[in-house]
């Protein structure tokens, strides 16, 4: 009966600490809805003949009420609404939104006393919004029970029964959760001269005291699909670039695409036969792919599921679904876009160099990136811990998206470094106050290398420059450079002898406009009939893959030479190729470069061709060799030791995709609690396992769940046998 009565007790008291709660925010709004009408003339609280006091302050209260219920109720709809926009726009709508709820609210006031115009109201709402959450938040860190209940509102989750040994559920008590925290293209030397600089101090002050720096290094495709696929699940075989073709089915495989990373998440699992990273009581954040946790938010391989949980933009909803969350990040959103642009233009004042365009939509796009992706990550991630859970995989993306067109060094990177530490720092504050102690680990996916653009140092791109050599048409910029008329100039002269032609038979080449505009065709002696045989040429950084998808097979070094005598030969002596990967009837697989040089794979050794590569780019090359759905010619940019730089074959200043400098050297900030990594670690496969034996120290033997992944829009279930730390690919 004590006990009956108690739990009654504790009920009124929650009932009645909400209570006050309410009465105090409503309050203080009604207070900071009378100073503003006070301050702005084009907002009224009164009717055209004036009002006393009393009746003004009524009105406020009333008009107070009503925005916050409004903001209760309607707001939540309105942004689930809004899962159906492209997120881009969310940022640009929520002012607008937010301001229309207050324009109802003053229509609900009797006697219509409440007026505003909707610049006006736009200001108000914002400012009413922001005052009032504070209120709530200040009035909730008092009781932590109800700050706890906020957070979790916030990460849009209640506590589920734990898996077994978290908190809560059977067996021994869990020493503690992991939180893998991904900072996506920082470099391990870039996170080494942040540090330095002062930019970093939260990560400074771990290095001092409780945490380890490792780097690590990536297979050849040094990217997040590659590296990201490897680390949650264990297996990034088949994965030769960002972007690549496969002959096999006519699709073009691209990582960051929902249909991409669900076909490359199944194929994972289905080599592992293992769910990933998370399958035990995990939360997959922001991530290309779920790591086969449960709890989901902004996973990209999850975009086509049904359900409400698993929507590609459901964890906006969660975020947004506060009003003053809405304006807060929707301020930074604009700040952040005006930033890009003045930065943007400083640069292009100064004539900084190497530089790219960042017009259009990108000043959007990079506010996206840094402003609401982080905000929404890092409320999931707080949520996630708050919940107790078990394993915690986020990523922050801001400083990849800015280091690709600002480059990875530099006043703007710098920025965006300091802004990801604070982050990192308000993470580990609120872990103090989880229900569990948490370790965490930062690392990072590849890092960038800098160097100007294939395309601005040559005046042509790889696309032109493999059809000048194939002897297509080209547009008239690039058949103009240097680099374009040898090109064309060595596949004229290879037809010619091909085809027993005297020269004075063979006609020049007319001049195009764009590929295609001529007045010649461009089909080439040999070509199947019927078929077109022209390449198709993918870029990924400084990766180039070249195909010939007429052709079912791989195309060898010899059948290449005979159907384009002077293709190879123009690709492999261009100053800014590094090297090229082809087939060989003869050698199995060869690399080809400058004056002629010619290794088989087999035969490929660290201090051979590939030496200026460094360590390991001759087992990377190797093992992408061996890749299904490797490209016909797989093509390196230069890279140039002295200066880090290397030649991106896409609009980037800061790259990465291939080998050459840091964009290959990434790294892992772990714990000294937990067992230091193996010295030389290579690959994101061995980084999968690194990260599973931690797991096993932090929560103890765990065995995976099945999960369920789409293929087809269709639900399938892949049982997933044996425990975590278990090595399912050897």
């Amino acid at each position: 009966m004590g006990d009956g009565r108690g739990r009654i007790a504790g009920r009124w008291r929650t009932a009645g600490g909400a209570l006050l709660r309410v009465i105090v925010v409503w309050a203080v709004s009604t207070l900071t809805m009378l100073a503003l009408a006070g301050l702005l003339p084009d907002f009224q609280l009164q009717s055209p003949d004036g009002d006393t006091i009393t009746r003004t302050a009524l009105t406020a209260v009333w008009g107070a009420g009503a925005f916050g219920l409004l903001g209760a109720l309607v707001w939540p709809v309105i942004v689930r609404a809004l899962l159906l926009v492209p997120a881009l726009i969310l940022g640009l709508l929520v002012f607008f939104l937010n301001g229309s709820l207050l324009l109802v609210a003053l229509w609900l006031i009797p006697d219509g006393r409440g007026a505003a115009d909707p610049e006006t109201a736009v200001v108000v709402a914002a400012v009413m919004s922001a005052v009032a959450s504070a209120t709530s938040t200040a009035l909730a860190v008092r009781d932590d029970d109800a700050y706890r209940r906020r957070l979790y509102r916030l990460a849009d989750r209640t506590r589920t029964r734990p898996a077994s040994g978290a908190p809560g559920g059977p067996g021994p008590e869990p020493v503690h959760g992991t939180l893998f925290l991904q900072l996506d293209g920082v470099g391990h030397q870039v996170l080494r001269d942040a540090v330095a600089a002062g930019l970093m101090p939260t990560v400074a002050g771990w290095l001092d005291t409780t945490h380890r720096l490792t780097p690590w290094r990536t297979d050849w495709s040094s990217q997040t699909g590659a590296s990201q696929l490897g680390i949650l699940h264990g297996s990034n075989e088949d994965v030769p670039a960002f972007r690549w073709y496969e002959k096999d089915t006519g699709r073009l495989m691209v990582s960051n695409r929902p249909a991409g990373a669900v076909e490359l998440q199944r194929r994972a699992i289905e080599r592992t036969g293992d769910g990933g990273l998370l399958t035990v009581d995990g939360a997959s954040r922001g991530n290309l792919f779920s790591g086969g946790a449960d709890q989901l938010a902004l996973v990209l391989s999850m975009a086509a599921r049904r359900g409400r949980r698993n929507r590609s933009r459901a964890g906006y909803f969660a975020y947004f679904s506060d009003p003053a969350n809405a304006v807060r990040t929707a301020g930074s959103f604009v700040a952040e876009a005006a930033r890009e642009t003045v930065q943007a233009t400083r640069a292009r004042l100064r004539k900084e160099t190497p530089r790219v365009s960042r017009g259009g939509a990108y000043p959007l796009i990079r506010a996206f990136a840094t402003v609401v992706e982080r905000d929404v990550v890092v409320a999931a991630v707080i949520g996630d811990m708050l919940a107790g859970r078990t394993a915690v995989y986020a990523d922050l993306v801001a400083y990849d998206e800015v280091a690709h067109h600002s480059g990875p060094h530099g006043r703007d990177t710098d920025q965006v470094l300091a802004r990801l530490d604070r982050s990192i720092a308000l993470i580990a504050k609120v872990a103090e106050h989880a229900p569990r102690p948490y370790r965490i680990v930062l690392l990072s996916d590849h890092g960038q290398s800098p160097g100007e653009t294939f395309e601005s140092a040559y005046g042509l791109t790889l696309k032109d420059l493999v059809r000048a050599g194939c002897g297509l048409p080209v547009p008239r910029r690039a058949g103009r450079t240097p680099s374009g008329s040898e090109a064309r100039d060595a596949a004229r002269d290879a037809l010619r002898s091909a085809l027993h032609r005297p020269v004075d038979e063979y006609d020049e080449y007319d001049e195009y406009d764009e590929y295609g505009e001529g007045t010649r065709e461009s089909g080439e002696a040999g070509a199947p009939a019927g078929r077109s045989s022209e390449p198709l040429v993918l870029a990924s950084g400084n990766l180039g893959l070249i195909s010939f998808p007429d052709v079912p097979h791989r195309m060898t070094k010899e059948e290449i030479d005979r159907r384009h005598p002077a293709l190879l030969r123009t690709l492999a002596n261009h100053p800014g190729i590094g090297f090229l990967l082809v087939a060989s009837a003869e050698h199995g697989s060869v690399v080809l470069g400058r004056d002629g040089a010619e290794v088989p794979v087999a035969e490929l050794a660290d201090d051979g061709p590939l030496a200026v590569f460094g360590p390991g780019a001759a087992d990377a090359v190797r093992r992408t060799d061996g890749f299904p759905h490797v490209a016909d010619i797989m093509v390196n940019s230069k890279y140039d030791p002295a200066t880090g730089t290397v030649h991106a074959f896409e609009e980037q200043i800061g790259s990465h995709g291939g080998l050459g400098g840091e964009q290959a050297y990434p790294f892992l900030l772990s714990p000294v609690e937990l067992s230091p990594p193996p010295a030389d670690l290579v690959g994101a496969e061995q980084v999968h396992r690194v990260l599973r034996g931690w797991l096993r120290e932090c929560a103890g033997p765990q065995v995976p769940l099945q999960i369920s992944l789409p293929t087809d829009n269709t639900e399938v279930l892949l049982p997933v046998d044996g425990p975590v730390g278990q090595d399912k690919t050897s």
